[in-house]
């Protein structure tokens, strides 16, 4: 899978211990539109996905994760590797002096029509909810609203994500 882009903070040791949490990701266009999760609290746009656990692929990781955050049912004869981001940074959360994660994005096709959702407890105080939406809007959003506490550098890497999608003709 071709590497998108970088991000890396370099405020931290890199001769610390790293925390690794990889995940993956859908990329759903319809119509013009991109399958977001928005969080309605925090008012943010990510891709439907998360982490991928132990012993399970990034495709699987994609898929499972879709239906749980959007109610998003993947059909998996049409999932095609788009890219990965690599994102290094400090931190924050205590698990070790620094977090690496490379995020895995899959263009994917879906079933019509959305199931309920299976939220974690974080995402449901969050009130994620499915949106189909303009990618310019989304981009929008990430990089202006007020979004509290979330981490900047996740929302960037969903918008940037999204400019390649647009620069490499995916909403025509």
């Amino acid at each position: 899978m071709r590497l998108l882009f970088e991000m890396d903070t370099k405020d931290y040791d890199a001769n610390g211990v790293a925390f690794v949490r990889n995940s993956a990701r859908c990329i759903t266009i319809k119509d013009g539109r991109i399958a977001m999760v928005h969080s309605i609290k925090y008012d943010y746009y990510k891709f439907p996905g998360g982490g991928i656990e132990k012993d399970e692929s990034p495709e699987c990781a994609m898929i499972r994760e879709a239906k749980e955050e959007a109610g998003l049912i993947v059909i998996p004869q049409s999932v095609l590797p788009y890219g990965y981001v690599h994102r290094m940074q400090k931190d924050d959360q205590g698990n070790a002096d620094f977090f690496v994660q490379d995020n895995f994005y899959y263009l994917c096709d879906v079933e019509e029509g959305a199931q309920s959702q299976n939220l974690d407890d974080y995402e449901a105080e969050e009130q994620f909810t499915l949106e189909y939406v303009e990618p310019n809007e989304a981009i929008r959003v990430n990089r202006i609203a007020d979004h509290g506490p979330k981490d900047q550098i996740m929302l960037e890497r969903e918008a940037r994500v999204l400019e390649l999608l647009i620069e490499e003709g995916y909403f025509r």
